[in-house]
């Protein structure tokens, strides 16, 4: 498998089109975003792209290729206000793999060593997360690259008729 990471500089529409399409896809929708009931799973979010040059001035975004196909996206962000723990110096990952083909493949393995790496070269040595309960594959993922639970957060988002917990994880980087 060929996979090439890349930070966003200069977006254009495909890639304007291609977060969007996974913002919005039915399958991707309750794992990457809260929702507090089968109405707001539906809606759809279509960012433009000065949204897109606003949210690159605020954190690093980097684009996931596979054979020089784009199938995810990853960022992080430095001491936002939802951290569960309010340690200075702190980045939130977020990583979506939108292209269907590509889950279960390592990619997200290879996508959070990467985002560790740029982080720990921003001189930053925590990072925190947040996984929905329900995202097994994720928490597994997360647990067996040294992250660990500090709180579970109940009612957090809805997905398959109820409501679940998001789950906050830790590492520190050494």
């Amino acid at each position: 498998m060929n996979l090439h990471i890349e930070k966003l500089n200069h977006p254009n529409n495909d890639i304007l089109n291609a977060l969007n399409k996974w913002d919005n896809h039915p399958d991707l929708v309750p794992f990457i975003r809260p929702n507090r009931n089968w109405e707001e799973l539906e809606q759809c979010r279509n960012m433009d792209m000065d949204e897109l040059k606003d949210r690159l001035e605020s954190h690093p975004m980097f684009l996931i290729y596979v054979e020089n196909k784009l199938v995810g996206e990853m960022n992080y962000m430095i001491d936002p206000p939802h951290l569960f723990k309010k340690v200075r110096g702190t980045a939130w990952v977020g990583i979506t793999i939108g292209d269907p083909d590509a889950r279960g493949k390592g990619i997200g393995y290879e996508a959070i060593r990467y985002l560790e790496k740029e982080i720990k070269e921003q001189g930053l040595a925590r990072i925190e997360l947040g996984v929905f309960e329900f995202n097994t594959q994720a928490h597994k993922l997360y647990r067996q690259m040294g992250y660990q639970v500090i709180a579970r957060i109940p009612d957090f988002t809805y997905w398959n008729g109820k409501m679940w917990s998001d789950i906050r994880m830790e590492k520190v980087l050494i």
